[in-house]
């Protein structure tokens, strides 16, 4: 397995702390791994290197190249409360993933997993892949939910796998964005990239990878817009970053510049956005089909709210 790059700000409590000190804590792995981590140049803080006893300064911005892990992550088996089956058979199953579910176990995450939530509750599911990512083809952030398809079957890994990387799967989202995009209806075509001042953020770069987006409006109030968006792409954040590049962060997302008043207001604790359809070519029968994830109930009241 590859090695993993964790970006993360020195919380106020590890203020002055030592480097190896602080790692450990944060991290969970022993003060010796940390040391050696800081020995060969494998931690940044913003972007220089730092020695085992350095201290940390609150605010700073922590870049962190793991190990690659001796034992492969295993996927914790529990089941995963909210998280509804919407489709299943032999080949492929659909899940409505909620918010603060994980599509897989990464190093650092202690959460519920999509991959141990169908495994607490007997689903078979491919043992193609990384040994942590058996079976996922395709992936939503822990704060989105939204329809998430799992292959079941070998034949069904091999078939989505392509069908993703050649684009074929139409995948739909729907997002609440502050004011009103013009054109109502458009598409965003630039490339998207690691931000170049913070590491755990993305942005439109002239020398990130190419991210189209297609919108269009639903429905449109006051003080925000419900668009239907087509990804035509796959990028980390790809929605979050080209709605925020046109001035229409989505609601209830701070980290791309929302107004944290107007979530407060309608009650969100997370972006207002959902993978609302997903349509693809069944990996064995070939017949097409459209699976749809009902908005979750937080989603709908922000919704609500608005609406009046």
């Amino acid at each position: 397995m590859g090695r993993e790059m964790r970006n993360l700000p020195v919380p106020e409590g590890l203020a002055g702390m030592r480097v190896d000190a602080a790692l450990s804590r944060l991290l969970g792995i022993s003060r010796t791994i940390a040391a050696e981590l800081a020995a060969e140049g494998d931690v940044l803080v913003d972007g220089r290197e730092v020695g085992k006893s350095d201290r940390l300064t609150e605010g700073t911005w922590l870049e962190v190249t793991l190990p690659a892990p001796e034992q492969p992550l295993t996927p914790r088996a529990e089941l995963v409360e909210g998280m509804d089956i919407l489709y299943s058979d032999a080949d492929i199953i659909a899940v409505h993933k909620p918010v603060g579910v994980a599509a897989h176990p990464t190093v650092g995450w202690e959460g519920p997993t999509v991959v141990g939530g169908l495994a607490a509750a007997g689903f078979r599911i491919s043992t193609s892949g990384p040994p942590e990512r058996k079976g996922i083809v395709q992936r939503l952030d822990v704060g989105t939910s939204g329809v998430m398809v799992v292959a079941a079957s070998e034949r069904a890994y091999t078939v989505l796998k392509n069908a993703f990387r050649d684009r074929t799967v139409k995948k739909v989202y729907h997002a609440l964005v502050q004011g009103h995009p013009d054109p109502f209806t458009g598409t965003i075509d630039a490339p998207i990239g690691r931000h170049p001042s913070a590491g755990w953020r993305f942005a439109v770069t002239t020398d990130g990878k190419a991210a189209v987006t297609h919108y269009e409006t639903i429905e449109a109030f006051r003080e925000a817009t419900l668009l239907e968006i087509d990804l035509e792409t796959g990028r980390t954040h790809q929605i979050r970053v080209h709605m925020s590049a046109i001035g229409h962060p989505c609601v209830g997302d701070p980290m791309y510049g929302s107004d944290p008043n107007l979530a407060e207001r309608l009650g969100l604790i997370r972006q207002w956005l959902h993978a609302v359809r997903i349509g693809f070519h069944h990996p064995r029968t070939g017949a097409y089909m459209e699976i749809e994830a009902p908005y979750p109930d937080d989603l709908a009241h922000a919704l609500e709210v608005i609406r009046q």
